[in-house]
């Protein structure tokens, strides 16, 4: 397995170092007693957001990033972006409340290897870190179900199919309330490129409000209601 290595200056083997990127406490720490559980396992970090990750990941080079999707402040998409751009060799999994189109396809465009749905099993879990140790890619049960269904022929496309995925992100964050300048400094893009997106998506999806927005994310399964 490629994540396990040896110290040539100490002779020692190396287990797999993981960092886990989640803003919830209770999340980090039940992924944590998982990955104690592993004889493979060696160093396990944890951090909050996805600047943070950034930061770790340049400094500290973990193997295997777990990643949740619904990240505050900078999305998955753009810390996923960042942190395979800064090492290409680091694998980065995935971790969403759900597998609906177009997510899984995204993430791993940006360069995921792997994306798991938080109801998958410690089993699941595991394999997942071992395939893309092994540079392979890794999707979980659930997601490749979504993703067989959505290439049967008659299935009814999401409209969110049809967004690129730095309109995804613009929109996450436009059905989170976020205001234009704040989207702009969050993605590093100018206000005006943000509003570009933003009408865009508008016309692609029929929409006129933010409401709209969120209530076509709410019915499609790419949010959950609250």
């Amino acid at each position: 397995m490629d994540c396990i290595h040896r110290d040539h200056y100490k002779g020692r083997i190396t287990m797999i170092r993981v960092l886990i990127v989640d803003d919830h406490e209770l999340v980090r720490a039940g992924l944590r007693r998982i990955l104690e559980e592993s004889p493979e396992i060696g160093d396990i970090y944890e951090v909050a957001s996805g600047e943070d990750a950034i930061d770790f990941n340049r400094e500290h080079r973990p193997d295997v990033i777990l990643l949740d999707l619904g990240l505050p402040g900078m999305s998955a998409f753009e810390a996923t972006r960042r942190l395979v751009h800064a090492r290409r060799s680091v694998r980065v999994i995935i971790l969403a409340t759900h597998a609906k189109s177009p997510y899984p396809t995204r993430m791993l465009d940006e360069g995921a290897r792997g994306y798991l749905t938080k109801d998958c099993d410690a089993a699941e879990l595991m394999e997942a870190i071992h395939s893309v140790c092994a540079n392979t890619t890794y999707i979980g049960a659930e997601a490749a179900k979504q993703l067989a269904l959505s290439i049967l022929p008659g299935t009814a496309e999401s409209p969110f199919d049809g967004l690129s995925t730095r309109e995804m992100e613009v929109m996450l964050k436009l059905t989170e309330g976020d205001r234009v300048p704040d989207i702009a400094s969050k993605l590093c893009l100018s206000p005006k490129t943000i509003a570009t997106y933003k009408y865009r998506i508008y016309d692609k999806l029929g929409t006129r409000s933010e409401v709209d927005l969120l209530r076509m994310a709410m019915r499609y399964g790419l949010l959950e209601a609250s």
